[in-house]
């Protein structure tokens, strides 16, 4: 098997493939690319009124790429019905080689300097593919996706893929497309710029919007 390198993992991104390891101490990865691809579109996210509730009080302090290290580990720890986790220490290592060139982000929630709750994943062009979440207090992983949005709205971005969709994606408006419509949306936006920092006051604006629906 070839190794992992950032090289190869962004070529595969931008073909539409993604990998993922059978367990934690499985050395092998599968590679996949899904029939039907989740996204969420990133004007139809779905806020509840207490989530709504949760941002307009800020019960969250929210940053971005602030601690790649400690948000991936702490989406591959054990949780309540998963015991076991995708992400091997090959997948680490070459994540992490890619936030250093800047093709990672994160997002991170911390209450009084504790990370209790984030997200990371690769961004290409105008592309974000979510790789994962964690929440440690209720509705952690929720506020990092929003932040995420009102971040990828700001800066241009055109595509939030989610990879698959789940009943909790689904809630906050993940959505389900077939392999063909998601490569060509992933062909049209890898080839446009993006700016993952994009300055604060269009962030804020998002947030507002979006904390309003």
């Amino acid at each position: 098997m070839s190794p992992l390198t950032p090289e190869l993992l962004l070529s595969a991104y931008a073909q539409g493939a993604f990998p993922m390891g059978r367990s934690r101490d499985d050395a092998d990865l599968v590679w996949l690319s899904p029939r039907r691809r989740g996204v969420i579109p990133l004007d139809g996210l779905q806020v509840s009124r207490s989530l709504r509730k949760t941002l307009r009080k800020g019960v969250f302090r929210v940053a971005a790429d602030g601690d790649f290290a400690a948000v991936i580990a702490a989406c591959a720890d054990p949780a309540p019905g998963r015991e076991d986790t995708w992400i091997t220490p090959a997948i680490v290592d070459a994540y992490g080689k890619l936030f250093e060139m800047g093709f990672v982000h994160t997002i991170e929630c911390r209450i009084d300097g504790e990370l209790v709750g984030g997200l990371y994943g690769v961004a290409i062009g105008a592309a974000f593919f979510g790789e994962s979440m964690f929440s440690r207090r209720d509705d952690a992983s929720k506020v990092a996706l929003v932040h995420l949005v009102a971040r990828l709205r700001a800066g241009g971005y055109e595509l939030l893929d989610t990879q698959f969709t789940t009943p909790h994606l689904e809630r906050l408006g993940a959505v389900e497309i077939p392999r063909p419509a998601y490569l060509a949306a992933l062909r049209k936006a890898t080839r446009r710029a993006a700016f993952f920092d994009p300055p604060q006051p269009l962030i804020d604006a998002e947030l507002a919007a979006i904390a309003k629906r």
